[in-house]
């Protein structure tokens, strides 16, 4: 039985978390496999996150809209790489198809409170921090001469150019975008203002083209560095990704702002912080040496 759990769990590994590290014990991926899951470790130990719940049917979620109100976030209470997310919501017609598409990733769903702000992922021990990034949607900026086509065309050669693929994704202009542009009153052929930036889909995420820019961990406040550290210790692990919103951004204490804490990852795509498109490449070598140092004997059972 042991061998038939470690193959499939090897085949889940490759076909939907290709890339992602593996320094937890099955006991504390099993403690936060769901958004629920965290939620509930969050809420027990005060930390800061969004109003929440899970459904199954769509009338929970309308009921759930009515009285919290907009913006929302709709996602699969299990799912990775933000397969199945949609944010944000501002309307009941947007809620019912993000309902319907989040659905097709997982039957249970989440419904959360969303905040604007800036949108990071924190790779933390118990102890440091290994890494911060901050994460944006796919998105140009206008020069006042050149069209969007044009602007994605430009940004797709300097991400080749600093060599991001694959990790970084190029931009597209395929349906979706198009969508998402008339949306917002542009088009491909739309000439944005001089420092006017577009974005071209609402996904914070690696797939559609989004990017990462490195964060100055010198740059963090210790009340927000400890708070990274409890979370980690809150689940007992080794490392986690841990996603997080922070209303003025991260180098602000978070007792001076709204900041919301999404998820935590415990087995995070450690590969994206090595190819930033904004800032400086991080130096991980010390935090990763310290990371295979550990020996955990249960990391390939599911």
């Amino acid at each position: 039985m042991k061998k038939l759990k470690a193959m499939l769990y090897a085949w889940i590994s490759k076909k939907f978390m290709d890339g992602c590290s593996n320094y937890n014990t099955l006991a504390v991926r099993k403690a936060c496999r769901s958004k629920a899951q965290g939620r509930a470790v969050f809420a027990k130990h005060g930390v800061p996150h969004a109003q929440g719940t899970i459904f199954l049917w769509p009338w929970t979620a309308h009921k759930f809209a009515k009285e919290h109100g907009f913006p929302l976030v709709i996602k699969p209470n299990v799912s990775g790489y933000s397969r199945g997310s949609y944010f944000p919501i501002n309307n009941f017609k947007q809620l019912y198809k993000a309902i319907a598409l989040a659905k097709i990733w997982w039957p249970t769903t989440v419904i959360e409170q969303y905040l604007e702000g800036a949108n990071y992922r924190v790779l933390a021990t118990d102890h440091s921090l290994v890494s911060v990034i901050r994460r944006y949607a796919p998105f140009v900026v206008g020069n006042g001469k050149d069209t969007i086509s044009q602007l994605i065309d430009e940004e797709n050669q300097v991400r080749e150019q600093m060599q991001l693929h694959p990790v970084i994704f190029p931009l597209k202009k395929d349906e979706p975008v198009i969508k998402y542009l008339a949306n917002h009153n542009y088009s491909l052929q739309s000439v944005p203002a001089d420092g006017a930036q577009v974005e071209l889909f609402h996904r914070v995420a690696l797939a559609p083209g989004g990017v990462v820019e490195t964060i100055d961990r010198n740059t963090i406040p210790e009340e927000n560095r400890e708070l990274f550290y409890q979370v980690v210790k809150m689940f007992d692990a080794n490392v986690f990704g841990i996603d997080v919103i922070f209303e003025k951004g991260i180098e602000t204490s978070y007792k001076e702002q709204k900041c919301i804490f999404i998820e935590v990852n415990s087995r995070p795509y450690i590969k994206m912080h090595y190819y930033p498109r904004y800032g400086e490449k991080d130096d991980l070598s010390a935090g990763i040496a310290e990371l295979d140092q550990l020996e955990i004997g249960d990391k390939d059972i599911f």
